[in-house]
């Protein structure tokens, strides 16, 4: 019955994020479709950490349990609040694209993370009181009792961990900078809608792939006119241009021009010329050809433009190329500050986005190895979200460690037994995750939404995977280093560092 009450929690919380959307007046519909799943697999956390608590405090306070779930509100909102800072920071990393689909998904995520937060303490513990009785009666037996033994084993063996990490670098580093991206939006919408059905009529009847347009100074001089439409002729892969000229033969003064024609291709202050390419848009040929047009027009006209699809999704691949690098190097330093602050440690922020940053690259390496391609703005968000919000299975599992670590536990004990502590709830944590955003990878038909999901899904459980086996061999390893660069662990300091991020 808990999972009831999680998901009635969540399904919540959902509704009063779509809901307060309504003062952005408008948003994407890649956010509408991915709200409901992204906010329920980064919050579900939140209200597993809420029982848990309970459930510690009804042991120690079995006669009041008011007072046993006002203590674990109390305990969990920290936690939580603390948990949610690196979300949150990896949403709101997105807003300063210049791409506002970036923007549109990071204030709304943002704003659903932080709504999660609140119902966590106030609606389900709410509705556990209430209930409580009927959910102690539908309780069972933990399908998973104990992982020591494996843990142990993954401890134990931390070498061999260490080895397929340095195996796997460089392929995934070479797959995530090589992996193909496309920006035509009509590529990422099934076969079946009625503009792609009539872009391939178009292409099988008239051999047409795209259009460009010059939009030039209608006063230019006629002879400038006439020169652009017969160089861009010339240009690879143009199979025909049109001008006003064309329509009419350049025999005909301007004067004795119809007005029905001129209204076609003239208007107060500029005049239409018509390109016909054989080359598909947002592809290395029809930019190099857009090159080669450019040059031409404003060679005759500077103040000409070429426009239409093909310069659209150019200037759609220029502008975020450089999202992708700002968005990228923004969402690594707030988390780094982060976790910097958090553990009061300089080594730990390194090591622990290194760990995510390897989730993520192998995570974006399979789509080039098994031979896809992925929609521009897949591959945009997917590393700022994944480390936003896995970033949190590292930073348990590390609070384990530097708690027994500064209260004197050798290396190997430390690490050893913040796995045990906290393997489970990784594991929870991912698969809950994985099994949120699966679904809708699975049905949908709009490749941009799907593919998302699919890196989603796919990087909850790769993330949950390095931080399992890789970080403790990590902290193994650095282990000296940590010690050298984490405040507390110095003699002469008497305040030993007190982490609060329990999550």
């Amino acid at each position: 019955m808990f999972r009831f009450f999680f998901l009635l929690s969540i399904g919540i919380s959902i509704l009063y994020n779509l809901g307060s959307n309504v003062f952005l007046k408008e948003i994407s519909y890649v956010t509408q479709a991915l709200t409901a799943v992204m906010q329920l697999a980064v919050t579900m956390d939140y209200s597993i950490f809420l029982l848990e608590s309970y459930e510690t405090q009804k042991k120690k306070i079995p006669d009041d349990r008011y007072k046993a779930m006002g203590t674990a509100i109390s305990n969990t909102f920290v936690s939580v609040l603390s948990s949610s800072v690196t979300t949150v920071a990896g949403f709101l990393t997105l807003c300063v694209m210049t791409f506002a689909l970036g923007g549109d998904i990071g204030i709304v995520m943002s704003k659903g993370v932080l709504i999660g937060v609140v119902t966590c303490v106030t609606i389900l513990p709410s509705m556990i009181l209430v209930f409580d009785k009927a959910i102690e009666k539908t309780k069972h037996r933990p399908l998973i009792k104990s992982l020591e033994k494996p843990s142990d084993f993954i401890t134990k063996h931390y070498r061999f961990s260490l080895l397929v990490f340095l195996i796997l670098c460089i392929p995934a580093l070479y797959g995530s900078n090589h992996v193909k991206v496309y920006y035509n939006i009509a590529q990422s919408l099934p076969d079946t809608i009625l503009s792609n059905i009539a872009n391939e009529k178009l292409e099988d009847t008239f051999e047409m792939n795209c259009m460009h347009i010059i939009m030039m100074d209608k006063d230019l001089d006629p002879r400038e006119k006439t020169a652009i439409v017969e160089e861009v002729e010339e240009v690879d892969g143009v199979k025909w241009a049109l001008g006003l000229r064309s329509v009419v033969g350049p025999l005909i003064p301007e004067s004795m021009i119809s007005d029905s024609i001129r209204e076609m291709l003239q208007g107060d202050e500029h005049e239409l010329a018509f390109i016909c390419s054989e080359y598909v848009s947002a592809t290395d040929e029809v930019n190099a050809q857009l090159a080669d047009i450019n040059e031409i027009v404003k060679k005759h006209d500077p103040t000409a433009m070429v426009i239409g699809e093909a310069p659209m999704m150019k200037d759609l691949q220029d502008t975020t190329d450089i999202d992708l690098k700002k968005v990228n190097f923004l969402s690594v330093a707030a988390i780094f500050i982060i976790i910097l602050f958090t553990f009061r440690s300089i080594s730990l922020p390194a090591i622990l986005v290194l760990v995510i940053e390897f989730a993520i690259n192998v995570n974006m390496a399979v789509p080039f190895y098994q031979g896809k391609s992925l929609p521009f703005v897949a591959s945009i968000v997917i590393g700022t979200i994944q480390l936003g919000a896995t970033v949190d299975y590292a930073i348990l599992l590390t609070n384990h460690y530097l708690t027994r670590r500064l209260n004197g536990m050798d290396k190997k004990e430390a690490v050893s037994k913040a796995h045990r502590a906290s393997m489970l709830s990784i594991i929870t944590s991912g698969c809950s995750f994985f099994v949120a955003t699966f679904g809708v990878s699975a049905y949908s038909q709009v490749d941009m939404i799907g593919s998302i999901c699919t890196l989603l899904s796919r990087g909850a459980l790769v993330s949950m995977i390095a931080v399992i086996f890789i970080l403790p061999a990590m902290l193994l390893l650095f282990d000296p280093i940590i010690v050298r660069t984490t405040m507390g662990f110095n003699k002469n300091d008497k305040k030993r560092v007190e982490v609060k991020h329990e999550a």
